[in-house]
């Protein structure tokens, strides 16, 4: 593909070499629970089939890390390890895996008065030990809290930036530059905004771009698809992400989506589309991941998109999200979230949580307090 490629460095991961002007690496996550072996061994060879040049996998704790050895065995797709529900399973995943993944607002709710320097330094040196790439993964729903207290609440931009921007002077100062960068958002304005002005500071740094929480198909592809042409033309992004809401056997198709995506920038067949319409109801939920604590979550987004269809024109967000590692604080920035559970569905406006409800009972509540929004002076 003849696309115009920033002057980023080359990272390494497994068989595959991320920037300096390497072919765009589509990947994707596995979807299915990491101590179901069976299935997760299914779904990664699955994605590797389909042409993902690296597949993430995330372990939260011991009996993930040892999923993972046999998961290991049996596939030979580049393994990423996604680690926030504990930095230091980092020691028992990184031989296994040819990239590991942190995120420094996780991160920085681990071990509170230990320095944030010194639990980055641990992985890289687990990272250097084992031959594997880093991905500094930034997410707008867990940004450091000490980034956001420095700006204004309506600015979710510049604290990612600064948090992005800090750790990568520091592994730069300790001499550690096999490294990528991703800035993620559910907005795919603010995706554009945020990987230029990261890509304006730091055009040598490799760059991972995805919309969070995108949704289902087709909304979700359209969403991601506006934040790819708009950075990709410009030579800005290195690997690609589409997060699909999606059923399991179905998560092949994120690495189809991102192959067209590609293909249509290659040859000039772009939508030119600057801004996702906000003027009518935008419906955001995260790719079905390993920390889903309940599949009905997806088939719920499904049934919320329906039920809504009345409210289209109506100017609102619903966020429905599926574990408790980015529903609490994912939800935060929709007008109304739900934030699904193992049996219940917290409903939540903006920040206040309004109760708890079976999955069975979540949707006319819903609908109760979409209408109340509607029935507001605008």
């Amino acid at each position: 593909m003849d696309l115009p490629r920033n002057p980023t460095r080359a990272v390494s991961v497994g068989s595959v070499v991320i920037g300096d002007g390497n072919p765009i690496v589509v990947q994707s996550m596995c979807a299915t629970r990491t101590q179901d072996t069976e299935a997760t061994t299914k779904q990664a060879n699955a994605l590797h089939e389909a042409g993902a040049g690296i597949v993430r996998i995330a372990v939260d704790n011991r009996k993930d890390a040892a999923a993972l050895e046999t998961i290991r065995a049996s596939t030979e797709a580049n393994l990423s390890v996604d680690l926030q529900e504990n930095y230091r399973m980092a020691e028992l995943v990184a031989p296994l895996v040819q990239k590991i993944r942190y995120n420094p607002g996780h991160l920085y709710h681990h071990e509170r008065k230990k320095p944030w320097q010194d639990k980055v330094r641990y992985l890289v040196d687990i990272a250097l030990e084992n031959d594997c790439a880093i991905r500094v993964g930034v997410n707008a729903g867990s940004v450091d809290p000490d980034k956001k207290d420095q700006f204004p609440a309506d600015d979710s931009i510049s604290p990612m930036l600064a948090s992005a921007m800090e750790h990568c002077e520091f592994l730069d100062s300790i001499g550690f530059e096999r490294y990528v960068v991703s800035l993620k958002d559910s907005d795919p304005t603010k995706v554009i905004e945020a990987n230029r002005r990261f890509a304006e500071a730091r055009p040598d740094i490799p760059l991972h771009l995805g919309v969070t929480e995108a949704g289902l198909p087709p909304e979700g592809v359209i969403k991601t698809r506006i934040a790819f042409e708009q950075l990709i033309s410009q030579g800005i992004g290195d690997t690609i992400r589409v997060s699909l809401t999606l059923p399991n056997d179905r998560k092949p198709e994120e690495i189809d989506a991102g192959n067209e995506i590609l293909s249509d920038i290659a040859e000039g067949r772009v939508r030119s589309v600057v801004h996702f319409d906000l003027d009518h109801l935008n419906i955001i939920s995260c790719p079905s991941c390993s920390r889903v604590e309940n599949e009905a979550f997806i088939d719920l987004a499904e049934d919320v998109r329906k039920m809504t269809r009345y409210a289209k024109d109506f100017p609102a967000t619903i966020a429905v999200m599926g574990c408790r590692v980015n529903g609490p604080g994912e939800t935060d920035d929709a007008d109304l979230g739900l934030w699904c559970g193992p049996r219940a569905v917290t409903l939540k406006k903006g920040t206040e949580t309004l109760g708890r409800y079976g999955y069975d009972e979540i949707l006319p509540k819903l609908k109760e307090e979409l209408d109340k929004l509607m029935d507001k002076p605008q």
